[in-house]
């Protein structure tokens, strides 16, 4: 797909904000593509909320620049395609959920037909009628969810929404962010868990300390540039690899090979150990988990 098919709908070129002495975020440039969904990764204090703050137009930058649809963080005509939910959803607790997405639906003047529909993909018709105060907090965090959908945005920015829920409402929730997350909407989604960015999202950005340490596909982020060689006589697969052009070693490990080299050269392993005669009957990059990566990327870091 080419840059015209996929326009980049969030951008931030040198992004910084500093409160005084404190530096909150420095130098972030990100992009977030029509129709992924983007995880932006790290730990608690790294700078993710400040930055969907600024994209949101609720605090200005100290530095760089930022786009949102095209527009200026916070500009009227942007914000009419963005829905967002950052940090804990507030609602009239007396109100049913809802008469709450009836009210916001006037405010931001989405049709009332709406309602109903959003109410549905974020699974709460069945407790529509019930006040807001009486809500679990992973129904609360879904009626926010809702509440942003109700424009029908085609950007969606969500902030740590599973944040305190039980696994069971993690895992609701992340069903809910897979589901709203096809087709042409968008969702920039931030999170600490690794695991749901790694269940949920297409490309991540990891941010550590108000910086960002790499952004790519998971898959990217988990490939470790080795590549996996299920091959007989194994010691003489081992041999034959250490030898090609690329592969800049060769271990055996648990019956299998794994080769130092790029796993672009995949195919041009598996045509020389072929030709020297060894029977490969499996092939393919070494993987790791997201957590691995994450703390090779930050050396160590907590999350």
């Amino acid at each position: 797909m080419t840059e015209s098919q996929n326009p980049q709908l969030v951008q931030t070129s040198g992004l910084g904000k500093r409160y005084g002495s404190i530096t909150a975020v420095q130098d972030l440039t990100i992009s977030v593509r029509r129709g992924e969904v983007y995880g932006f990764l790290g730990p608690n204090g790294a700078g993710k909320t400040t930055t969907l703050r600024m994209l949101l137009g609720l605090i200005r930058p100290s530095s760089g620049t930022a786009t949102v649809l095209g527009e200026e963080p916070g500009s009227p005509r942007g914000l009419q395609g963005v829905g967002a939910l950052v940090e804990s959803p507030a609602f009239y607790p007396y109100l049913s959920g809802r008469d709450n997405l009836r009210a916001m639906a006037r405010y931001c003047e989405a049709p009332q037909e709406r309602v109903e529909e959003v109410l549905e993909q974020v699974e709460l018709t069945g407790r529509a009628r019930d006040k807001f105060k009486m809500y679990s907090l992973g129904m609360k965090q879904r009626l926010g969810v809702a509440a942003a959908l109700l424009k029908d945005p085609e950007l969606l920015i969500l902030d740590e929404p599973t944040n305190g829920l039980d696994p069971k409402g993690m895992a609701d929730m992340r069903a809910i962010i897979r589901r709203i997350g096809r087709g042409e909407r968008t969702v920039l989604l931030s999170s600490h868990l690794l695991g749901e960015v790694e269940q949920v999202c297409d490309r991540v950005g990891v941010i550590q300390r108000g910086e960002l340490v790499v952004e790519g596909t998971v898959e990217e982020l988990r490939s470790s540039g080795g590549i996996l060689v299920k091959a007989e006589p194994l010691d003489r697969a081992r041999e034959v690899a250490a030898g090609l052009d690329g592969v800049k070693g060769a271990e055996v490990e648990d019956g299998m090979l794994v080769l130092d080299a790029d796993p672009g050269r995949a195919a041009e392993v598996n045509a020389g150990l072929v030709s020297a005669g060894l029977r490969v009957s499996e092939l393919r990059p070494v993987e790791r988990s997201l957590e691995e990566a994450f703390l090779e990327l930050t050396r160590g870091g907590t999350i």
